[in-house]
């Protein structure tokens, strides 16, 4: 097996583990690629130089033929992994390190476990769902697609105006400090924090999740993610902001910005026994009452 292996640092608590996570790959015989920048920070902070087949640095040297890549770390990490794969349909599997981790479930303490489960191949590929942004002067090279959202911000103090159309029909101009639109992957990121709904991944849906608007009468809205979405900003502020995932871009009012489904999908490498909705309960704390 081909293993791919993303990282940037670690915490000290998760220094043993991560050794005996190379140790288990390279016992079972596991040929390992790692990103550069994380082998250095392993070999300077733990003075660890795990035994590899090879290096990368950027999705142009990430082999075709890797079975699984892991990404070790928060969400945010999980993120920049999604743009590393992009279309080659590797299997992402998501390490947490960090704190709540929504996209990167398998914590410290069922990381040797789970790692076993994995080498014995007792899981299944599950398809996420991207989106593309597209604007007028967008870079081909860049990465304009998100596992969790496109947003559009204010980049000033002022409210901005945001005129949205579905499919070319007008929806609404929203005035608001900005706009979210998320897959349902991404339903319990940005969105959730802005009183957006959670959507279950499959479900084939777009989130328009408007940010602090001025009518209170205007609500999130779940459309078809077969459908086009165009917005078109003006505010008292000649630019604008907007990002995808982790990037951002400023760009000049009335721009006009295009998000669509992407033409292909992220595959996350999911666990025998875990489910979305223990994710759910696990991460979310439902049910949890000091009184019980």
């Amino acid at each position: 097996m081909i293993a791919a292996v993303y990282g940037k640092s670690v915490g000290q608590d998760f220094y043993q583990s991560i050794r005996d996570f190379f140790n288990i790959l390279l016992k079972e015989g596991t040929d390992i690629i790692i990103y550069k920048p994380f082998k250095q920070f392993l070999e300077s902070n733990l003075n660890c130089s795990p035994r590899v087949k090879g290096l990368f640095n950027s999705h142009t040297d990430l082999p075709d033929n890797t079975d699984m890549i892991f990404s070790i770390g928060g969400d945010g990490t999980f993120l920049e992994t999604v743009s590393l794969v992009r279309e080659k349909g590797i299997p992402i599997v998501g390490i947490n390190s960090g704190r709540l981790g929504f996209l990167a479930t398998i914590s410290q303490e069922k990381l040797l476990g789970s790692l076993d489960t994995i080498l014995s191949k007792k899981f299944s590929v599950e398809e996420r769902t991207l989106l593309k942004l597209d604007f007028q002067g967008a870079n081909k090279e860049d990465f304009n697609y998100a596992l969790n959202e496109v947003s559009v911000e204010k980049a000033g103090t002022t409210m901005i105006t945001i005129h949205a159309y579905v499919n070319g029909e007008f929806l609404n101009s929203y005035w608001a400090d900005g706009l979210i639109i998320s897959t349902p992957t991404g339903s319990t990121a940005y969105s959730l924090s802005v009183g957006g709904p959670i959507v279950i991944p499959g479900s084939n849906d777009i989130i328009i999740s408007p940010i602090s608007p001025h009518n209170l009468t205007v609500r999130p809205l779940v459309i078809p993610d077969k459908d086009e979405l165009i917005l078109r900003v003006e505010g008292r502020d000649e630019k604008f902001i907007t990002s995808v995932d982790s990037r951002s871009v400023i760009l000049p009012n009335k721009t006009e910005v295009r998000v669509t489904r992407a033409e292909f999908k992220i595959k996350i490498l999911k666990l025998e026994g875990h489910s979305y909705y223990s994710t759910l309960r696990n991460k979310l704390m439902w049910g949890v009452d000091k009184r019980n």
